[in-house]
């Protein structure tokens, strides 16, 4: 196996970049020791009510949405530095209101705070990779990030699960720490990153129009056909867990064991699999990872094992590792780079709508069809849009080609 020495890696990136990944460490820990758990936490408190538990937890990304809409924008006009802190800070103090909240209207006004502080986070984070890494290595930073973030998913469902059984209300505190010291980490070691813009882009900017939609054609259906991606990870946080609950009898400990699992080879090979992938044509890698997370879908609805259950989660972790760094760095390579931010605020929208419909969604169908029903259909739709978004990448990438050659004549010479 291929490793890359540590000094070397070190070196290699911006201050900004090692910030961002030791923060998303301390975070995922603290977001993997709550997350999992959540659901179970608000169906208890919420007498048993399936329904009112993922209405509960689909307003934070519903709110998301609108937020979305804004955030990247304005990361682009005031930088991301204090987008980013602003985000982690508002996130910070919704989270420790789990610990007070009580009834049905203080859960939701939590996840609406907190439904802001995370849309204004990604599109700003993810932009700042865009301004200090250069295009052949982004895909390298976006697997190590995704790295860093199964470190918090490999050790903190464990760990959240003693905590769970012990007192709940810890778990919050933990989280709201560990944002409020990243956010420290940000004010201490980050500089702004966003690009000087030209006299004549800054009078462009004022005199900007309103956005003409049919204009980023690509970045749209990039996004709308990433849904069905997202819909299954709303699946796994909200009624995957209740779909254990049905089958297997110690299903918190399942259900935190391929959690962990997931994080552990994730951390074992994510930046080898991107190595080794860079080069590679990102819809190639696309239509891999899609067929690969139709049958994971299929695999949970309909596997009765925990050995199985096991080798699916595997199949799912190799899905995401594969799709997840190449589809940002085919959005970072499409943005403008006066746009950079709001191009990843534009396609994060895919996660807060799949967040916000998909719990609602699925727990309809869970509830009226089994959790067999609902995650056989999600694989179908996984099979179709993998299909599409594989052409359209793939179109995409021929025309990125062929205005190349274009605007060097001189290699059409030497051909």
């Amino acid at each position: 196996m291929h490793r890359i020495p540590l000094f070397s890696l070190i070196s290699k990136y911006d201050t900004a970049i090692w910030v961002r990944v030791v923060g998303t460490i301390l975070t995922s820990l603290a977001g993997f020791m709550m997350r999992p758990y959540l659901v179970y936490y608000l169906y208890d408190k919420l007498d048993g009510s399936i329904l009112l538990s993922m209405l509960i937890v689909g307003l934070q990304p519903l709110v998301g949405i609108f937020v979305n809409l804004y955030a990247g924008s304005l990361s682009d006009r005031y930088g991301r530095k204090p987008m980013i802190l602003a985000a982690l800070v508002i996130q910070a103090f919704a989270v420790g209101g789990y610990m007070f909240a009580s009834h049905v209207w203080e859960f939701a006004l939590i996840s609406i705070i907190n439904g802001i502080g995370h849309a204004m986070y990604q599109p700003a984070a993810n932009a700042q990779i865009s301004d200090v890494v250069p295009e052949e290595k982004r895909a390298e930073v976006f697997a190590l990030l995704h790295t860093a973030l199964n470190m918090g998913s490999a050790f903190g469902p464990l760990l959240g699960l003693l905590l769970f059984t012990w007192n709940p209300t810890i778990i919050f505190l933990t989280c709201s720490v560990a944002l409020l010291a990243y956010a420290g980490l940000v004010v201490w070691k980050v500089p702004e990153t966003l690009p000087m813009k030209s006299a004549a882009q800054q009078a462009a900017a004022k005199n900007k129009q309103k956005i003409r939609w049919r204009d980023h054609k690509p970045l749209l259906w990039i996004t709308l056909l990433m849904m069905p991606v997202t819909m299954l990870y709303a699946q796994v946080e909200t009624t995957f867990p209740l779909h254990l609950q049905q089958h297997f009898e110690n299903y918190k400990t399942v259900f935190a064991a391929i959690i962990t699992f997931n994080g552990c080879v994730v951390i074992a090979l994510q930046l080898w699999i991107a190595k080794r992938t860079e080069r590679v044509a990102p819809y190639l890698i696309i239509a891999v990872s899609y067929v690969l997370f139709a049958v994971v879908s299929v695999g949970y609805g309909v596997v009765p094992f925990f050995a199985l259950l096991l080798f699916v989660e595997f199949l799912f972790t190799i899905g995401e590792m594969l799709n997840g760094p190449h589809i940002q760095k085919v959005i970072s390579i499409i943005a403008p780079e006066d746009q950079r931010g709001w191009y990843f605020s534009i396609f994060g929208m895919n996660w807060q709508l799949s967040r916000a419909i998909g719990p609602v969604l699925g727990g309809f169908l869970f509830t009226h069809y089994g959790g067999k029903m609902m995650f056989i259909l999600l694989g179908v739709l996984l099979l179709f849009a993998g299909f599409a978004q594989t052409m359209y990448v793939r179109n995409l990438n021929r025309k990125q080609d062929e205005l190349a050659l274009v605007s060097k004549p001189d290699l059409q010479v030497q051909a």
